[in-house]
């Protein structure tokens, strides 16, 4: 049973920086892509960020410049740097690994 685990949300002044965490487990080898997306009260979820094999990245422009993407194959877990958060990052955030997805780790910023 493959799993996401996301971590390192939380509440943070607008300005501040948060790095997420996201371990796949469950029969993967090794990783080979990853998404993140976000949903915030009311809204659709969205990609923010996405990471192939190759290292190609692709952002939403919301976040192009303050946000990035990367991962550790060996040790199958992605990451999403934020920097420069903003009040409209706010959001529960979730990785995605073709058609798994974790449960989601909250980001709150504050203005």
């Amino acid at each position: 049973q493959v799993q996401l685990v996301e971590s390192g949300g939380g509440l943070v002044q607008a300005g501040g920086s948060l790095r997420l965490s996201c371990t796949v487990s469950g029969g993967i080898i090794s990783i080979n892509a990853m998404g993140w997306y976000r949903q915030a009260p009311g809204k659709q979820r969205e990609l923010v960020a996405g990471i192939t094999s190759a290292g190609r990245t692709n952002y939403a422009d919301s976040v192009k410049g303050r946000f990035t993407i990367s991962m550790d194959n060996a040790k199958n877990t992605g990451f999403l740097q934020m920097n420069s958060l903003k009040p409209d990052d706010t959001a529960l955030y979730y990785c995605n690994y073709y058609i798994f997805w974790g449960k989601g780790t909250l980001v709150t910023v504050s203005s």
